[in-house]
This record gives C-alpha cells, sequence and structure tokens, in this order.
C-alpha cells in the first residue's frame, strides 16, 4: 500500500472528502463500503483519509489530526483496529478472506472499530467473493469494511448492492496540468497529456516518451498540411506517418491526437479564451475557426471518428488515412 498520505486530497476530491465528513461527524459509519473510480484519481488517500478521521482521536476540524497515537499507528501500520489486504498475485484468494474474518471476528484488544481494507477487490476470485459475501450478510456494529476498485461492476452484484458506494471524480484537468508543470514538463506538453490520462505517472511517462513528442509533432503539421491541399496532406502522410501507423496501438493514439486538434478548433470558434489540448497552436487555431463553420468542423470529427471505427476493422491504415485526409479536405474552405 501506498505511504499514509492525505495531503492535497481536499482538493482532489472535495465532494467525496465532504461526504466522509459528513458520515463520520453525524456517527452514521456503514458497516461496508465500495470507494471506485479511475486510476490517478486518489482512491487510496481518500481511503486513508476516511479510515484515519474514523479513528483519529483528536480530529481538528473534521479532519485527522496525524499527531495522535491512533494517526501514528496508523501511518507506520501498527494499528490493531486496522487490516488491509491486497492480490496476492493476480488474484485475492480465499485464504487471504479467511483470516482476514478470523482476525477481525476475534476480541478486539484496541477500544472502538476496526476497519479492513480490500485494495483491488475487483480481483477477488469466485471462492473469496462468496466467502467476503457471508461476512457481509452478517454485519457486526463495530466493523467497517472498504473495497477499493477501479473496475466495479467486475465485482459480483451480491457484494455491490452491500456496500455503500463512493464514486470518485476524475482529477481536474487544471491541477493534473499543474502537477506535471511542477515535474518540468512544458505548458504545451502538459495540456497534451491531460487530454491522453489522468494518471499523473501516466502523464509525465507519455510527455517523456519520444515516440509521444514525434506523433503530436506529426498530427499537428498534418492538420496545417490539410488546410493546404489534399497533395500536401497525402505527402504528409507517406513522408511522416509510417512510423505511426505500424502498430494499431500507435494508430489510434495519432487518431485521438487528431482529433484533439479539430476539438481544439471548435473550442476556439465558440471562445477565444477555451483551454486547448495544443495551446502552443492558438493563433493558427483562430485563423481556422474563422474560416470555417460548425456544420463543416462537426462533420470533420464525425470523418475521424469513423477512421476510428475503420481502424478496428483492420483496414489497410496507411490507405484510411489516405481516405480520411480526402473526406477531411472536402470540409475545409480555410486556406
Amino acid at each position: 500500500m501506498e505511504e499514509w498520505s492525505i495531503e492535497g486530497i481536499e482538493s482532489l476530491q472535495p465532494f467525496v472528502i465532504k461526504q466522509i465528513q459528513s458520515i463520520v461527524t453525524k456517527n452514521r459509519i456503514g458497516h461496508a463500503y465500495i470507494i471506485d473510480g479511475a486510476k490517478g484519481t486518489g482512491k487510496t488517500k481518500v481511503m486513508q483519509f476516511f479510515v484515519q478521521l474514523v479513528l483519529c482521536e483528536k480530529p481538528i476540524e473534521n479532519v485527522p489530526c496525524e499527531t495522535c497515537r491512533s494517526c501514528k499507528r496508523l501511518k507506520s501500520n501498527n494499528h490493531l483496529n486496522f487490516m488491509h489486504l491486497e492480490p496476492d498475485g493476480q488474484f485475492i484468494k480465499r485464504g487471504q478472506i479467511d483470516e482476514l474474518i478470523h482476525e477481525m471476528s476475534k476480541t478486539a484488544i484496541e477500544t472502538g472499530r476496526k476497519i479492513y481494507v480490500i485494495q483491488q477487490a475487483d480481483q477477488l476470485n469466485s471462492s473469496a467473493a462468496n466467502t467476503l459475501l457471508k461476512f457481509l450478510e452478517e454485519p457486526q456494529s463495530e466493523i467497517t469494511a472498504i473495497l477499493l476498485t477501479d473496475k466495479v461492476h467486475a465485482l459480483i452484484p451480491t457484494i455491490r448492492s452491500r456496500c455503500q458506494q463512493i464514486s470518485l471524480a476524475s482529477m481536474p484537468q487544471s491541477i493534473l496540468k499543474q502537477r506535471l508543470i511542477d515535474k518540468g514538463i512544458t505548458d504545451s506538453m502538459a495540456s497534451t497529456v491531460c487530454r491522453m490520462t489522468n494518471q499523473v505517472d501516466e502523464a509525465i511517462e507519455l510527455a517523456k516518451d519520444e515516440h509521444f513528442g514525434l506523433a503530436r509533432k506529426s498530427v499537428l503539421k498534418l492538420v496545417e498540411a490539410s488546410g493546404k491541399s489534399v497533395q500536401d496532406a497525402l505527402m504528409c502522410i507517406h513522408e511522416d506517418f509510417g512510423p505511426l501507423l505500424k502498430e494499431k496501438e500507435h494508430a489510434e493514439q495519432a487518431l485521438d491526437l487528431l482529433l484533439f486538434a479539430y476539438r481544439d478548433i471548435v473550442a476556439i470558434k465558440a471562445s477565444p479564451l477555451s483551454e486547448c489540448t495544443y495551446p502552443d497552436m492558438n493563433h493558427y487555431w483562430k485563423q481556422v475557426a474563422l474560416h470555417s463553420t460548425y456544420e463543416q468542423l462537426s462533420q470533420q470529427l464525425e470523418t475521424i471518428l469513423h477512421a476510428k471505427q475503420n481502424l478496428h476493422r483492420n483496414m489497410n491504415r496507411t490507405l484510411m488515412m489516405e481516405q480520411l485526409m480526402l473526406n477531411l479536405q472536402e470540409g475545409n474552405t480555410f486556406v
């Protein structure tokens, strides 16, 4: 499990933190919760805030004090009323759940509520899930389960129905972008990778990836070429797009980047101060937006989405891109 830290969680998940504070202050702590959200949304930090707030001996304004004996023992993974479980290999196995139930059923040495957390709860194998279900069906007033998952629908419905669900919002792009800039990534690249992933580590890796940098550059060159003539666009495909079309995954990434470029143009047309995927292209986007109608831009977005569908039909990728440029050119009236 990640090191205990609740720093920044209130700005990352403000609504959920208020929800948890309300649950605890009103003493309405349930017997089982599912915390679900995509990678990078702060599931572990939210869980740690919840556990600390419940077990903290002297919370300050509905926030764990982090200095009392209980908070310190949690941070050192040494609290007798807290148990944490994660997959043993690929799955969470029945033996792990049996051990957890045995520990939770013992007479408490510490006073107060017992809490157990299951990370990646969607990885419970069938036997483990059914064993946990039986335990959840006989709730004990002073025991709370917290299940974490980014695939909530992979949990069996009977487990889901016995838990209160806390769903996390994606990280606000403004926060993610600032974190990337703080790591030394340029404003323009940070703006782009924010659209590709909501996870800080993955975004940093993408921003530093040479292939992604090439894809970004080639896509922007292609947009400019398609604004001049179909011949320029086709030449750009043959000269620059070869490496981007070898793998289906890379081809799909290139189409996503192209889609974001046209979405930028639509956004700039609606409001010149819009936040863009490619802020370094704002001046050009304004020129394009000025000479394009919403209908033309809508058709171009549909054309790119159709190309993405063709990609999954195993169409020849170079031929697909050539056809895409011809179709996009039909909607271009700018020079």
